[in-house]
């Protein structure tokens, strides 16, 4: 094999090693590493992370960079995820947002899930599925980590870390493809150093879509430009933009007619091609400062604004079972039709202080920062809806239904009764510090505190206020082999009210996880096995009278297996299984509102029992005529609940991919990849057995790639 590497073969290196490589392999943004590792500051550090490598943490950390995410022609947040273990699929709402669970627990199945941009909070408001063009990595810290970001889910945090513009060097790439469907895409990302204390960076993308599903059709253009500015090695100031144009029919998918699916092709589309786009619009900024007040101590300073809005029509299928007609007819389909005008405007502050302490023999890595976050809603929704349906009766016009076997389009009555106009101002802000101590050179222990205080403005306004502890071990029994385990609690606020007017108590968690964790002395291989355990609390379900309560409660436990492998031979591997039990823990009414019975229990929504990933790739040397990689995946999701309260579930299913790539030079690549290469069918996700997302049958996707 020729010195060249292959960009994937480069990127495993990186991101795996993250895991458990040295500090060199794991220092922040912009860190290289002296031969006494000594950490040397060069570029943007993360907040909530401080100074303790990744590999170094007590809890499971997974690394996704974003050159294999570009090697295997992944565009998007939710299939990058696909990559990891334990993360499942969630309702979509309708393909607008990117919505998962991470170790069962999914969070508000209305609203996006969240996840961070650069320790900022990307998934609050509007802002349409997470595109990948300007992603550097993707970190997944899993398990009991509340007690530094907050207000988060306890199956872990996901943080996106963007390109930003870098002093090191100029250069550039530029790439074209086209694939199954009519899909069209181009993505371009240019650094350009201005001066030794100034540089700019370009980012984005364009994409127009077709797709498998009939008459959905999309487009979008996104841009990230940002801008580091560096008067000083000491100090740094970074600026990144964020645009977002998204154009896509709202699509609810397919229906189980009787619970039974597949008896209308995946590509049906049910909603109405006359309800035209859902128009998503994303004007955001992001400004960082950061200053190394000394060797080991470093301040950061964060604020960040975003607007994103979704307005448009939708069709969907209507989910009252007194209303709907299918299970009646057979082929009848009942809709409603809807209006959406969303709007949001998030904005955020943060500061930290993160350094090293010494006590004796006792190195002490302390964090120590407070956040504040601003967070207003402006929605407004109005709708039509079928009336209520006896079975026998003619179904009218009244009912706005399709037949799913041979769908006739051109209804859109006007949505004609406002179902919602809400105003709604969440404010928070959180004091946190972290102290991981070196006990010895082998031995770790980590201890950290979170207080979050939160209100909501309004006539049903209110104040909660709530302190999550965190601590946790890691003990490295041999060079290669350590141990480690940690405990932690949550806390997200509960909004709205109940039937009485009162407000509701918060969302509590509890969490516990134990690992291994293992790195080859030469650090080609790496390998991490986890369980864990956790409860939530306090979780909104409904009373049955279209009001919540706080009475559900649910837990989640599993094992998760991890091993990836970059070897000299050019063979690289990524392989993961999960295995996770997440169920109902209390005699409630289902959080969807149906009026549905669940029990002690009964399995979550659309967590599968079992998930598996592989993929292997292997590079070729062709001396002087360039490289060719060769690579093929699976992804194994077992079956799952596919309706809260009911015994519907999803089929589970294999889904293979294939990939081939020809480097003539370090400047040119050439790629294909093509996805269910067997041409599966399958269904990743469902709200209802009415509401069911389909997977892509095959697509090839075929990509030409210029660096410079």
């Amino acid at each position: 094999m020729s010195g060249r590497k292959s960009a994937l073969l480069t990127a495993l290196i990186t991101s795996t090693t993250a895991i458990a490589f040295p500090v060199a392999a794991s220092a922040q943004d912009g860190e290289g590493v002296t031969s006494d590792n000594t950490i040397i500051v060069t570029g943007l550090r993360q907040q909530y992370r401080g100074d303790v490598p990744l590999e170094e943490l007590p809890q499971t950390v997974q690394t996704l960079d974003g050159s294999v995410l570009d090697e295997l022609a992944i565009t998007g947040l939710t299939e990058s995820l696909s990559l990891a273990s334990g993360i499942a699929q969630q309702n979509n709402f309708g393909g607008l947002w990117d919505s998962f669970a991470i170790r069962g627990f999914a969070g508000d199945e209305n609203f996006p899930s969240g996840f961070l941009v650069n320790g900022f909070n990307g998934g609050r408001g509007y802002a349409g599925p997470r595109d990948a063009s300007n992603v550097e990595r993707i970190e997944i810290l899993k398990g009991p980590n509340g007690a530094v970001f907050g207000r988060g889910e306890p199956g872990g945090t996901i943080n996106i870390i963007t390109k930003k513009a870098d002093l090191a060097e100029t250069f550039g790439s530029f790439s074209v493809s086209a694939g199954s469907f009519d899909t069209y895409r181009v993505e371009g990302d240019y650094n350009l150093v201005v001066s030794d204390t100034l540089a700019i960076r370009l980012n984005g993308a364009a994409q127009d879509a077709g797709s498998f599903r009939d008459t959905v059709n999309s487009d979008k253009i996104v841009a990230t430009p940002s801008i580091l500015f560096s008067p000083t090695s000491a100090t740094k100031l970074s600026y990144e933009l964020e645009y977002v144009d998204n154009n896509v029919p709202f699509d609810r998918g397919v229906v189980a007619v009787n619970g039974e699916l597949g008896l209308i092709p995946n590509s049906r589309f049910l909603g109405e091609p006359g309800d035209g786009d859902t128009e998503v619009d994303v004007l955001g900024h992001q400004f960082q400062f950061q200053q190394q007040l000394s060797r080991d101590w470093f301040f950061l300073f964060g604020a960040g604004y975003r607007e994103s809005s979704l307005q448009g029509f939708s069709s969907d299928p209507e989910l009252a079972g007194g209303r709907q007609t299918l299970d009646s007819t057979g082929n009848l389909l009942a809709r409603q039709r809807r209006y959406k005008d969303y709007d949001a405007t998030n904005a955020t502050l943060r500061g930290e202080l993160s350094g090293k302490l010494y006590t004796g023999p006792l190195t002490h890595h302390i964090l120590v920062g407070v956040d504040w976050d601003k967070f207003k809603l402006d929605l407004i929704q109005f709708r039509v809806r079928p009336p209520a349906y006896t079975p026998g009766d003619p179904v009218t016009s009244a009912y706005n239904a399709i037949d799913i076997f041979n769908p006739v389009y051109g209804n859109t009555p006007t949505p004609d009764i406002q179902i919602q106009d809400t105003q709604q101002t969440q404010k928070a802000y959180g004091v946190y510090f972290q102290d991981q101590i070196d006990v010895t050179e082998r031995f770790k222990v980590r201890l950290g505190g979170r207080f979050d205080h939160f209100s909501l403005s309004g006539p049903t306004g209110f104040t909660r206020e709530r302190f999550s502890p965190t601590v946790g071990a890691l003990y490295e029994l041999t060079d290669t082999l350590s141990v480690y385990g940690a405990y932690g609690e949550g806390f997200r606020p509960n909004s709205g009210v109940a039937e009485d007017g009162s407000s509701f108590a918060p969302e509590t968690s509890q969490s516990y996880e134990a690992g291994l964790r293992f790195t080859s002395i030469d650090n080609a291989v790496n390998a991490t096995l986890a369980v864990y355990d956790m409860k939530k609390t306090n979780i909104l379900t409904s009373n049955g009278t279209g009001f919540s309560i706080t009475a559900g409660s649910a837990k989640s436990r599993g094992v998760e297996a991890d091993v990836t492998a970059a070897l000299d031979s050019g063979l690289m591997v990524i392989a993961n299984y999960s295995y996770t039990d997440a169920a109902w823990d209390a005699s409630i009414l289902d959080p969807a509102g149906f009026g549905l019975q669940i029990n002690p229990g009964d399995r979550l929504i659309n967590i599968p029992k079992h998930q598996a990933n592989l993929l292997v790739t292997k590079e070729f040397d062709l001396g002087t005529s360039g490289a060719v990689t060769l690579g093929a995946g699976l992804n194994y999701v077992s079956k799952r609940l596919g309706e809260t309260g009911s015994d519907f579930y999803l089929p589970g299913y294999t889904i293979v991919r294939a990939l081939a790539a020809y480097a003539p030079s370090e400047a040119v690549r050439l790629s294909v990849n093509v996805t269910n290469l067997l041409d599966k069918q399958y269904y990743p996700n469902s709200y209802h057995r009415w509401w069911v997302t389909p997977g892509a049958p095959r697509a090839v996707t075929g990509t030409v790639e210029f660096s410079f």
